[in-house]
């Protein structure tokens, strides 16, 4: 348990948590900056939630067991017509019904 604490790992963790501190207020004081925002970078900025939501979901679709890939398929078949929590509650069932079956 002692080698989780070293001098090397809490430097790590500090500039990690000072990187993203920098980053995140550096965003928010150059958009602060902008009168107008160009319909380039509002694009750009529309479109982070669904990179950061695929970057999160392909790799769990294409890696994970067949349990993951068929729950995934059925929240997206849901999804596409009703709201979220059923949505997520069908992906639920979904992966339960198959690690019971899989395994």
């Amino acid at each position: 348990m002692s080698e989780l604490f070293t001098p090397h790992m809490t430097l790590l963790i500090l500039a990690g948590a000072v990187a993203t501190y920098l980053t995140r207020i550096g965003g928010y004081l150059l958009m602060s900056r902008l009168k107008n925002v160009p319909p380039r970078v509002d694009a750009a900025l529309n479109a982070v939630p669904a990179a950061v939501l695929t970057t999160l979901v392909a790799p769990a679709f294409f890696s994970g067991g067949i349990d993951v890939t068929v729950a995934m398929a059925v929240a997206l078949a849901i999804g596409l017509g009703f709201s979220s929590i059923p949505m997520l509650v069908g992906g639920w069932i979904a992966v339960m019904i198959m690690r019971h079956l899989v395994g």
